[in-house]
């Protein structure tokens, strides 16, 4: 399992990236990839969308199920990343590369974890 120190996590397995000037880029961790297994579809929401503090965004399909994705933030989608919506499995390979969605314009924040705390949490799993 690589948990990355530089991003911070969610108890529902996303990380976020801040990326300056009020923007954060979220994905899905590599624990939570690995527990869904080989992603075939995802469901993206359109820049311009808003998305609101744990409630739902985005939905993953792999060979075992249909998984929701969890917004830990507030704000407005600025933009999409295409390549995982033509390629899911690029998730599967790379999950700190494949990222869903960045946010601009950042309201509230669910809690998010460090590195430690977050590793925590997955061994507890």
């Amino acid at each position: 399992m690589n948990i990355l120190d530089n991003l911070k996590y969610t108890k529902s397995h996303e990380w976020v990236e801040e990326t300056g000037a009020g923007t954060v880029r979220i994905g899905l961790s590599d624990f939570a990839q690995n527990e869904l297994g080989d992603l075939v579809f995802v469901n993206l929401p359109e820049v311009g969308d808003t998305v609101t503090v744990e409630e739902p965004f985005a939905d993953v399909e792999s060979v075992k199920a249909v998984s929701d994705v969890f917004s830990p933030v507030t704000g407005t989608v600025s933009a999409i990343n295409n390549d995982i919506a033509d390629s899911p499995e690029k998730i599967n390979s790379d999950p700190y590369g494949s990222w869903f969605i960045e946010v601009k314009d950042v309201t509230a924040k669910t809690e998010l974890l460090d590195s430690a705390a977050y590793k925590k949490i997955c061994e507890e799993a």
